[in-house]
């Protein structure tokens, strides 16, 4: 993967032509933080399901940074070695590209009573604030220094004491760090208002495995009693499916397949989205890892209001590439986006595609369709986005060519080549801008 890659993509022209199987892999917004936990070993442990995704590459050479040995026997399998640990500084250049390298910090600390980080990146799609980390590090007992950019965060006894901690809002990755933090931390750590992502059932039903105290899992409240360093030899963790996944191939279906099967997946995870299909009038077909999409070819779907909303609510990350999905039905549609302030700035390039979307504010937008759309070029600002701009591509008339490639390889493992198996023709360049785009309509 280059970082001036671009899929350039022949779109079908609202035909509904795509047909097949498609195979989901393992969960990106949980491998990341099993592989983090890593921290928390004496030894080490084997992960299975791993997606082949560019996040995966960036915090395995993150973990190699800080001392740990890590194996890529086969493909989407991996075996981590934490004997040699001892480093407790993350590497600037991997955390600020990382968001989920934030993730980290609490396993690190709880480790070695102290941490030193950067302010984590990633995408651009609004305020990250990492108030919430820095005051439960605090209520812990750890005291933060801020150097420009670098906070250094210190325990005063080289350990953490167990605390209450509340969060004013529900967060997957402060539920997570706190929950790995707790595991070494002396005393009970008790976390109130916890997120419910499947996620983060399976990271503490995985390190429990290995020997943690945790109980509360799947409800607001997680209680952590404070153990030893765990031990995952012998052991191997299989990655749940990954639900967003899932569920972009599903709005993939329903846009642009005469029937899709998506295998392998968990389609309990996904009531959220099959709800709002089903209700738009997309006929769908579940089995106990498997979900069908059917088209006869004459469907009319009808608008929707979508509000997103932590798990079980429609996930934020769908919210994009479900707006596609918005653009071809018959009515009115409202977006409310009550995650992030600035996920709906990759309208405007929609527009420019045909759409009829008007964003109201940095949460709500509405959308009137249905519009065709036409194929332009198109710059991903974000991975979510930039997947949703393939959906664009692929319904619209004509070519399109969608850049910032390296933001969708953070998510999605060669898409180019499953969605070529479905009958879409997709292909990944790299080259001169101005070489490849020139014969594009200027819409």
């Amino acid at each position: 993967m280059a970082k001036d890659d671009r899929f350039i993509i022949a779109g079908l022209g609202g035909a509904k032509t795509l047909h097949g199987e498609l195979n989901i892999g393992g969960a990106k917004n949980e491998v990341l933080k099993v592989l983090a936990g890593s921290v928390l070993f004496k030894d080490g442990f084997t992960v299975d399901n791993v997606p082949e995704i560019e996040d995966v590459k960036q915090i395995i050479a993150l973990l190699e940074r800080l001392g740990v040995k890590v194996e890529h026997p086969s493909k989407n399998k991996y075996s981590l070695d934490t004997t040699k640990l001892r480093e407790f500084s993350l590497p600037a250049d991997i955390s600020k590209k990382l968001r989920a390298s934030v993730v980290i910090t609490g396993p690190l600390l709880a480790r070695f009573g102290q941490v030193v980080f950067p302010y984590p990146g990633g995408c651009v799609i609004g305020k990250r604030p990492i108030d919430l980390f820095l005051s439960g590090f605090q209520k812990m007992g750890a005291g933060i220094t801020e150097d420009g950019e670098t906070f250094t965060v210190a325990t005063r006894d080289s350990h953490l004491v167990g605390a209450e901690i509340f969060f004013k809002n529900q967060s997957v990755t402060a539920t997570e760090t706190f929950l790995m933090a707790g595991v070494l931390a002396k005393g009970q750590t008790i976390l109130k208002n916890c997120a419910l992502e499947p996620e983060i059932i399976s990271l503490g039903e995985w390190l429990n495995e290995c020997g943690a105290k945790i109980t509360g899992l799947g409800t607001s409240t997680i209680e952590i009693e404070g153990t030893g360093l765990l031990s995952g030899a012998g052991k191997v963790h299989h990655t749940l499916p990954d639900r967003i996944e899932a569920g972009s191939f599903m709005i993939l279906g329903a846009l642009a397949a005469s029937d899709l099967t998506i295998k392998k997946c968990c389609p309990e995870h996904l009531d959220a989205l099959i709800s709002y299909l089903a209700e738009a009038g997309v006929k769908i077909e579940t089995g106990p890892d498997w979900v069908k999409v059917i088209n006869r070819g004459d469907e009319k779907f009808r608008a929707l209001d979508v509000k997103t909303h932590e798990y079980p609510g429609f996930p934020t990350d769908l919210q994009a590439p479900f707006s596609i999905f918005l653009t071809q039905v018959e009515g009115q549609s409202y977006i409310f986006e009550t995650i992030f302030e600035g996920r709906l700035n990759y309208f405007e390039a929609l527009n420019q595609m045909g759409a009829k979307a008007k964003v109201l504010d940095s949460h709500r937008a509405i959308i009137d369709g249905p519009t065709p759309l036409l194929g332009r070029e198109i710059e991903s600002p974000d991975l979510r986005a930039g997947l949703a701009y393939v959906l664009a591509a692929i319904i619209a008339s004509g070519q399109s060519v969608v850049h910032n490639v390296e933001y969708i390889d953070r998510g999605y493992e060669e898409i180019e080549k499953r969605l070529a198996e479905l009958g879409l023709d997709i292909k990944r360049a790299s080259g001169d801008k101005e070489e490849l785009c020139q014969c594009l309509p200027q819409n």
